[in-house]
């Protein structure tokens, strides 16, 4: 068993699979630069499902588009095989209370970067839909809370990405991402990075933090129309006073998070 675990180890942290393993952070990226574009674009008044399966039809609509799809699912399916490593094999150093809260970071985004790959692949296939998201988080929400104890579990679903977003928040105020870099020498690249880095991590974190309240709302107040998923946290955003500047704010921080993440593919400790 040892000796299966080791070789287990030792593949995946081969340089193929880091290589890979880097550009899913590019492709992460990408996803995000678009998800705010579409957010702009929706506080401009225009159209499009600001949510991840819009932002991957976007993507399928380029002229490269099945070249991107594909080549996005292997990157993103390789990010989730390195973190799913990080999660078995490594931080075994570590004082148990933090070996367990990096080992759960790492499975977390294991599965977040698999979700991705497999959004990917179905629309690398033809079988994704970027239309009616809205609709499928309201049916979703509606399935489960007619299952056994399903309110609960929507209420700390909704929590978990709730907190999620906070912390996203404030790891962009106290620049916390820089310890997961390997930053440049020089001070004008270092600084930019950290300002992208920053406004990104911020906007991100805004975002869950709606999409979290939401599921919360829709599932004490037993109204699944409520929960309309990352799309209508933002056009709930868009519905506030001066919610269109608001809006157009997040998209802009979300296409920062987009290029710290591109960056991120080439400074990232693996």
């Amino acid at each position: 068993m040892k000796q299966a675990a080791d070789a287990a180890e030792e593949v995946t942290n081969s340089r193929p699979l880091e290589f890979l393993a880097r550009a899913g952070f590019a492709a992460s990226g990408i996803l995000h630069f678009l998800l705010g574009a579409i957010a702009i674009r929706l506080a401009m008044g225009g159209n499009g499902s600001a949510d991840v399966s819009g932002a991957v039809a976007e993507l399928a609509n380029q002229p490269a588009g099945p070249f991107l799809l594909w080549s996005s699912a292997a990157a993103c399916a390789a990010l989730a095989v390195w973190q799913a490593s990080d999660a078995i094999f490594d931080f075994n150093h570590l004082p148990t209370k933090k070996k367990a809260g990096k080992k759960a970071a790492a499975a977390g985004q294991a599965v977040v970067y698999a979700a991705l790959a497999l959004t990917f692949f179905s629309f690398a296939k033809g079988t994704g839909s970027g239309a009616d998201n809205r609709q499928h988080a309201t049916d979703l929400t509606l399935t489960v809370m007619k299952a056994p104890g399903g309110v609960a579990l929507l209420v700390l679903l909704g929590l978990g990405v709730a907190v999620t977003g906070v912390v996203y928040g404030v790891r962009g105020f106290r620049k916390s991402f820089e310890d997961h870099l390997v930053l440049p020498s020089s001070p004008p690249a270092r600084a930019a990075v950290t300002i992208l880095g920053g406004v990104g991590y911020v906007a991100k974190g805004t975002v869950l933090l709606l999409t979290g309240l939401l599921v919360m709302i829709a599932a004490i107040q037993v109204h699944p129309e409520e929960s309309t998923g990352l799309d209508g946290g933002l056009r709930a955003l868009r519905d506030q006073p001066f919610g269109i500047y608001l809006l157009a704010a997040v998209g802009a921080g979300l296409i920062c998070y987009g290029l710290y993440m591109v960056v991120r593919a080439r400074l990232a400790r693996m």
